[in-house]
């Protein structure tokens, strides 16, 4: 059979030396495939030099037809958001536990991965989020997430007062210690340990986890991913908040700041062996039927 994909990109764990190895096992086995490898900057700090060419994400993004992740989840969240614009698919080759989007062992490239060069794989759309912030009339911050974007108190033990909006309509005013605006990818994540639902990441539907809410009436609340999320920071004399997605792209907010947050027009295209089975990650990583 041809090969499905014939440009691969290869984007490693940023810093970490501990990939090294992974890395070159995968270039070896591409290599031996024939295929056309191009390293992200990230991957190739880790390698000898001439091993394969290296481009900064953004062209390689335009430049390759798959992107192979040697990492972790947050090593796939990060490749995300930098490609999910050129749609790119990702797959991912986990260096730590099974992930939930980063999901295939080292041990299993030969065999998995072949596979999937081989056009045996199953392809999903992930929805994303963009968030803007907008001080007065102006954007002062843009950013995507895949998991969630998260607008939350910072270094101040009190809580903040947030006003939230759906579709031009009050949804609530909270006191709380933040409020969670999570993908179904990302409600395995931090809206979890917040209390929301699991949700299968193939809903058209966005959830809002609060953070330690005042009230225990202010319950977690899903939405149709259609809709428009518009989130006040009220002004108060001790407010300190931020914006953070991903839990990596960190923008201070200040009091009469607005948060707008919709879904991404683009998704993401997450590439799995054939015989990848969400529900028996969620079983292998929460214990479910294991008896002790």
């Amino acid at each position: 059979m041809g090969e499905t994909f014939k440009r691969i990109g290869v984007i490693g764990k940023y810093g970490d030396p501990g990939v090294a190895d992974t890395l070159k096992e995968l270039i070896e086995f591409l290599d031996g495939r024939r295929l056309e490898v191009i390293l992200d900057t990230s991957a190739a700090e880790q390698l000898p030099a001439g091993m394969a060419p290296a481009m900064d994400r953004h062209e390689l993004a335009e430049a390759v037809d798959l992107a192979i992740v040697v990492g972790g989840d947050g090593t796939l969240l990060h490749a995300a958001r930098s490609l999910a614009d050129a749609g790119v698919p990702l797959l991912g080759i986990n260096l730590g536990r099974l992930g939930f989007l980063a999901d295939v062992l080292p041990a299993q490239i030969q065999h998995q991965l072949g596979q999937v060069l081989d056009g045996q794989f199953r392809e999903e759309e992930r929805s994303l989020l963009h968030a803007s912030v907008l001080r007065g009339e102006q954007s002062v911050s843009e950013s995507d997430a895949l998991n969630d974007v998260v607008v939350h108190k910072w270094d101040i033990a009190r809580m903040i007062e947030l006003e939230v909006h759906i579709d031009g309509h009050l949804l609530n005013t909270q006191r709380s210690d933040g409020l969670i605006v999570s993908t179904p990818t990302g409600s395995t994540a931090y809206a979890l340990s917040g209390g929301g639902p699991l949700l299968h990441p193939t809903l058209n539907a966005i959830e809002l986890v609060p953070i330690c809410p005042h009230s225990l009436n202010n319950r977690p609340f899903v939405i149709g991913d259609a809709a428009r999320i518009e989130i006040l920071l009220r002004d108060g004399a001790y407010t300190q908040a931020q914006m953070t997605c991903d839990g990596q792209v960190n923008f201070g907010l200040l009091p009469g700041d607005r948060i707008l947050i919709r879904r991404k027009a683009r998704c993401l295209r997450l590439i799995h062996p054939p015989e990848y089975d969400y529900f028996g990650i969620l079983r292998a990583k929460f214990g479910w039927g294991v008896h002790s």
